[in-house]
């Protein structure tokens, strides 16, 4: 892939709802390039490890909450 493509590349998932729809596209479609379809998949590891340690902040901080809402 050329730096041109790249930079489009990081363009399209910079965009929210987009980004992400893309990313399964790339990651997953028979035509993408190996790069990008590796680079996609990587990238979608990252979000899925990064939604479970919200969650685990989340649920952390709302017991914290809800323990002292209860003293």
């Amino acid at each position: 892939m050329t730096t041109s493509e790249w930079v489009i590349t990081l363009l399209i998932t910079a965009i929210p709802l987009v980004g992400l729809i893309m990313l399964f596209v790339w990651a997953f479609g028979s035509t993408t390039n190996l790069n990008k379809a590796n680079w996609a998949k990587a990238l979608l590891i990252w979000y899925a490890i990064l939604i479970v340690i919200y969650l685990l902040i989340i649920m952390l901080f709302g017991a914290a909450m809800f323990g002292f809402m209860n003293t």
